[in-house]
């Protein structure tokens, strides 16, 4: 399987298949004859003689400073190893191969005056499997993510680090042996490479597409929760949410009464006299649907980002003209992945709740921490405690990076987006929602085998069995970390969400 980018029409999926599963990657042709035009103007643009930022002057507050022509590609080769400066963990290689692809489409854009070698170069890599080691601390996401590209380059050139057929190696190592030729940086291309959002972009796509996975399994956990807790299917009646028609809302009540066909359990304390569950159980569409409408919100972002020219400056060869902007800054990123780590927080919030009001025996009628015999065994009180402690984190790190900007480049680069750092904090806490997620199912599945005899809806009976194909029903205290990881391990595959599915039920639309 094959992506064709032409810095128009990258979608989300090609990422992640690229990213992930390897996908190979082409350039169109239509990109090439844009890439070639644009990088004329350029070659004209010093054939004349002219003063172009990043062409033939220094960067940032060295802007004043003019480069003479003999040392233009110097010029680039220091750039690329004076921004190297990244530091802690090397970025995951899917993280990595997603800012690959994605610098490339916008390269392919046709305003960036890059040689297409420039860009097949970066696809070698790819199609090969040369990935570049790059630190995640370094960027302040303006002027675009400098230290993170920089590292990526540094390969390019055959300098740095990189993995290669599972190995770290000198990056000189890694191209030789996937039999790729180091790049000569020329004019304007170095500048052209490290200005740009993708490391912060590559974060979102990644987080934004596993962000719908996770509210699909959400949905799952809650439905069997509410099930295991005996709460009512009337909040979920389609009049209420016709009367705030909220998106994400009304999707969510439409599916939780998917998963809460008519059942045994709800059949048997249909005449218990409560009139109203508490918010944790009543209020699933309002909460998790406002999640749901941020998640689609920030995927529209993305989805516009993906395709976007980033760099500085920008070459258009249809004006014959080269123009210094700001399309570098990751204001747009950093605002959207704040946002997007609030929802995610969120979704663990409430699910603690309900968490909290399975395992306590006062709250949900069931043994006490969802064992029989408590005082003896244990059961699930402390999975509660894993719960508590990862919304808490959330919570710290939910803060917004974007509200903090610290100058650089002697003042110069005076407002910074943050970018880079907001987008690893969505995707920390989306790692901890995950968790939290996973202990809510395995705890409402041991409340509805508590309720045996009685069956739950058709659905749930399904994703029940499914997780007791894996994961057996608590009788003694054991080791439950096992357990969590292995229904963790079910909600990143899918497998839940595909079992409710292969039964005729769509969780969602993107």
């Amino acid at each position: 399987m094959a992506v064709v980018i032409d810095g128009n029409t990258l979608t989300i999926e090609d990422v992640v298949n690229v990213a992930r599963h390897n996908f190979k990657v082409l350039l169109s042709n239509g990109a090439r004859k844009r890439v070639l035009l644009s990088r004329n103007v350029v070659d004209r643009a010093l054939e004349e003689g002219r003063t172009v930022y990043g062409v033939n002057t220094g960067f940032g507050d060295l802007a004043n400073v003019s480069i003479g022509s003999d040392d233009l590609a110097a010029l680039q080769v220091n750039l690329i190893r004076s921004h190297s400066v990244g530091v802690g963990s090397p970025f995951p290689s899917e993280v990595v191969r997603g800012m690959m692809v994605l610098r490339a489409n916008a390269l392919a854009k046709g305003f960036s005056g890059v040689r297409v070698e420039v860009i097949e170069t970066l696809l070698e890599m790819l199609n090969k499997g040369v990935v570049p080691v790059v630190p995640e601390q370094g960027s302040v996401g303006s002027s675009g993510d400098l230290a993170p590209l920089a590292h990526m380059v540094l390969v390019m050139i055959g300098e740095g680090e990189a993995l290669y057929d599972g190995m770290r190696m000198d990056g000189s190592d890694a191209l030789k042996k996937a039999g790729i030729k180091p790049l000569a940086l020329q004019a304007k291309e170095g500048v052209a490479l490290i200005n740009g959002t993708q490391p912060m972009t590559a974060i979102a796509v990644l987080t934004v597409h596993d962000s719908m996975r996770l509210v699909r399994n959400a949905l799952i956990g809650a439905a069997m929760s509410l099930e295991a807790l005996k709460g009512t299917r009337a909040a979920f009646d389609k009049r209420i949410h016709d009367l705030r028609p909220h998106e994400g809302q009304n999707d969510i009540a439409d599916a939780m009464l998917s998963l809460l066909q008519d059942s045994e359990i709800n059949r048997s304390h249909v005449d218990c006299g409560k009139v109203q569950d508490a918010y944790s159980l009543r209020c699933i569409p309002q909460v998790l649907g406002a999640s749901l409408d941020t998640i689609r919100y920030v995927r529209s972002v993305i989805e516009t980002e993906i395709n976007s020219a980033t760099d500085n400056p920008l070459v258009f060869p249809d004006d014959y003209d080269v123009i210094s902007g700001g399309n570098f800054h990751g204001q747009p990123i950093a605002l959207v992945m704040d946002f997007l780590g609030i929802a995610l927080s969120e979704i663990a919030n409430v699910s603690e709740r309900r968490i909290n009001r399975l395992v306590n025996p006062d709250l949900s009628g069931l043994p006490a921490f969802l064992i029989e015999d408590s005082g003896l065994r244990s059961g699930m009180m402390i999975v509660q405690y894993t719960a508590a402690a990862l919304v808490s984190e959330n919570k710290v790190l939910a803060h917004p990076a974007s509200v903090d900007s610290i100058p650089t480049s002697a003042d110069q680069e005076d407002h910074v987006s943050m970018g880079t750092i907001a987008a690893r904090k969505a995707r920390k806490i989306l790692e901890n929602v995950t968790n939290v997620i996973a202990i809510e199912i395995l705890c409402a599945a041991q409340g509805i085998d508590l309720l045996s005899p009685l069956k739950p809806s058709e659905p749930l009976q399904n994703v029940l069995e499914t997780i007791r194909s894996n994961v057996t029903k608590l009788e003694e205290d054991r080791a439950l970390h096992k357990d969590i990881a292995q229904i963790r391990n079910m909600i990143l595959s899918n497998m839940l969400v595909d079992g409710v599915e292969e039964a005729g039920i769509v969780l969602l639309e993107e």
